[in-house]
């Protein structure tokens, strides 16, 4: 049983330790130091857990589960939960521009990751013309982005849009070594590779 005690909220969280979706709300945890409070259940998907699916309908993670019984999925909403919990600087800016800004970031960098973990599940099936390109529409949308944050690169400041940028990145890098993306992206691979030094990033990595 989880507990609530003195505002102090202990959840779990089913993962996958491979998901970059995963990764950001532990970066995120990471980031706001309320890693602690979150007990992670390593979850299945194919086939899926009965557990995670009593939470999750959809079979999806990262699944956060409260102390009280609340199942919260998708990473955006388990994220905006977790920036309600402790006393650390706010991930999700309150209002103006920065907070749209970090929003738009958040949503263009979990496009990413969609985008290029649907890739990933059609390349372990058998090739066909429709599933090429399929394949090739994923790739596309990927480039496409990572065109627009060349042009408009993230801020240094930790909050929902950088760390979401940086776990998608991570997430290229890690399914995608053979596909480069930093040699077309050069003011990006920079913005990364300090970001990627955060200990939010480091302690989130898949091999961490």
């Amino acid at each position: 049983m989880f507990l609530t005690f003195f505002g102090k909220l202990q959840v779990k969280l089913f993962h996958v330790k491979t998901s970059p979706f995963v990764r950001k709300v532990i970066a995120c945890a990471i980031a706001r130091d309320i890693l602690p409070r979150l007990t992670l259940v390593p979850a299945q998907l194919y086939p899926a857990d009965a557990a995670l699916l009593d939470a999750n309908p959809l079979s999806k993670v990262p699944c956060l589960v409260t102390d009280d019984g609340l199942a919260l999925f998708d990473s955006p909403v388990i994220c905006e939960f977790l920036d309600s919990v402790g006393e650390a600087q706010p991930m999700f800016p309150a209002s103006g521009g920065a907070r749209w800004r970090a929003l738009k970031q958040q949503a263009l960098a979990d496009g990413i990751m969609d985008a290029a973990v649907a890739r990933r599940q059609e390349q372990g099936r058998p090739r066909e013309e429709a599933r090429d390109a399929v394949m090739s529409r994923h790739a596309a949308a990927v480039d496409r982005a990572l065109a627009q944050l060349e042009a408009d690169l993230p801020h240094k400041a930790v909050d929902i849009g950088t760390i979401s940028v940086a776990c998608a990145l991570g997430y290229l890098d890690f399914r995608y070594a053979g596909e480069p993306w930093r040699p077309a992206h050069p003011q990006l691979a920079a913005w990364h590779e300090g970001f990627a030094a955060n200990p939010a990033m480091v302690n989130s990595r898949p091999d961490a």
